[in-house]
């Protein structure tokens, strides 16, 4: 859904739409998760939608002229589509941790990310084989410019990078929460552009500075609400210590 949202719409639509996944984990969270919301959490996620949002506008999009309003209409269903079910696919996760497998360990959180992936990967590749894309393969390894190697290494190591990512985002749901997770993930899309500064010479404007620092200021909103439930969480432990 994703893929073919992007097909259809400029990037600055698909992008704004991507970022309305924080509000759909918001509301999924409290029915799924009982999550309470507090004012600083609220702010956290509202700051870092338009955080994400502020970055959609700023990002450079192709015309959309030539996409008739029927694909453009399918796509904007597609990306918001596929928006929710990400949110919704990470609060059953946490509600999976919380009722159905009940153990704390850090092979739980492997055994999620394993068995997802590998479902996901034969889904692919018959995908591949079913569609016959296969055969294109080759073709692609010689049309890209830094040659046969590179390609493979290229996506080798996305794949590893991603695994990896994977296994921080099904952390974070078992150790956090679903809603704590999906605020991360939306904190690194301002962060990105600094990346591309470094390793890509891109440009910093300032759309994507003031992006930036209005996700850092949500984050920290959501760090300090975090910081009160511990310090609460603790002054409930010594007081049933000193009572018992």
């Amino acid at each position: 859904m994703y893929s073919y949202g992007l097909l259809y719409l400029p990037v600055s639509t698909y992008s704004l739409i991507c970022a309305s996944q924080l509000a759909f984990n918001a509301v999924l969270s409290y029915f799924l998760n009982a999550q309470k919301f507090t004012p600083l959490i609220f702010n956290s996620v509202l700051l870092l939608t338009f955080s994400a949002s502020l970055l959609g506008v700023d990002e450079d999009s192709p015309s959309s002229s030539d996409i008739s309003q029927g694909n453009h209409v399918l796509g904007f269903v597609l990306t918001l589509g596929a928006s929710a079910t990400y949110s919704l696919i990470l609060s059953l996760m946490q509600v999976t941790f919380e009722k159905v497998i009940k153990r704390e360990t850090f092979s739980v959180v492997l055994n999620m990310q394993i068995y997802t992936a590998v479902v996901a990967t034969l889904a692919s590749l018959v995908g591949l084989f079913a569609s016959g894309e296969w055969k294109t393969l080759e073709g692609e390894m010689h049309m890209f410019s830094p040659g046969k190697v590179s390609y493979v290494m290229t996506v080798l190591w996305t794949a590893i990078s991603w695994q990896i990512a994977s296994v921080g985002v099904v952390g974070l749901i078992f150790v956090v929460s679903s809603l704590f997770s999906n605020v991360i993930s939306t904190l690194a899309l301002p962060i990105i552009p600094v990346f591309a500064v470094i390793f890509f010479h891109d440009k910093m404007d300032g759309i994507k500075i003031i992006a930036m620092l209005i996700a850092i200021w949500g984050f920290i909103s959501y760090g300090y609400q975090l910081y009160v439930d511990d310090k609460k969480s603790r002054k409930t432990s010594s007081s049933v210590e000193e009572n018992s």
